[in-house]
């Protein structure tokens, strides 16, 4: 890599925090290394993160509940590596905002490739926002104007539909739970009424699909959430 990144690594084990140290060190960039959920959190509000990697059965804050904070207050790409390999447990980090689950033990070249593909997709995110211009297949967005357009036509969204499809053109591989996207579009706590975002998923993929029947945009992930559809 060409510029260093700056990883964070939450982790209670002491040799598999300085195992992935090594790792990030090595090929990735410089590490911080923290034991705890709370020691997490100081760090995190303290300075900008390009990646945390986070185990999730840490001493005092948990790592579900420094996930749950991160995916409110932070778009910095999270890797879970825990011991948990239930598929519920990775559901339910994906859901919450996780972009990726490594399950412990883990092989060295597999997590430096995971590293290495969040670093990459996190850069060329940052790169097409400092554009103000975002695109995916033929929808392309405007930042600056608010104006988004699919196969060559103007969308013509609602500002809650706008936002939404910003979200997921920004982050064009994750999973978007009905609570994410409620949390992250309607900036307010998500109390369980799925009706609202039922309705503007609706609506967005609606437009879409008038302007471009024959191309299916963003695909439903049953029991997880909305992705778009690569």
């Amino acid at each position: 890599m060409t510029q260093q990144a700056n990883i964070l690594v939450v982790e209670d084990n002491q040799d598999i925090n300085q195992l992935l140290c090594k790792i990030i060190r090595k090929h990735h960039g410089s590490a911080q290394q923290v034991y705890s959920g709370t020691e997490a959190m100081i760090y995190i509000e303290k300075q900008e993160w390009d990646l945390v990697l986070l185990d999730l059965m840490l001493p005092g804050m948990s790592g579900e509940d420094v996930l749950n904070e991160l995916s409110q207050k932070s778009a910095v790409p999270v890797i879970i590596i825990s011991a948990r390999g239930e598929q519920q447990s990775k559901i339910d980090c994906l859901r919450t905002g996780a972009d990726d689950y490594i399950t412990k033990p883990f092989d060295v070249e597999e997590v430096s490739a995971r590293i290495h593909a969040q670093l990459r997709r996190n850069k060329r995110n940052q790169v097409t926002l400092l554009k103000k211009e975002l695109i995916f297949k033929d929808i392309v967005i405007d930042l600056e104007a608010k104006m988004a357009w699919a196969n060559g036509t103007l969308l013509k969204l609602t500002a809650k539909e706008f936002t939404i499809l910003v979200l997921f053109v920004s982050n064009p591989r994750k999973i978007y739970s009905k609570p994410n996207l409620y949390e992250s579009v309607w900036k307010e706590p998500y109390y369980g009424d799925e009706n609202i975002v039922n309705v503007h998923m609706s609506h967005l993929r609606s437009k879409l699909a008038q302007v471009n029947p024959d191309e299916t945009y963003i695909e439903t992930v049953w029991g997880m959430g909305y992705r778009l559809k690569n």
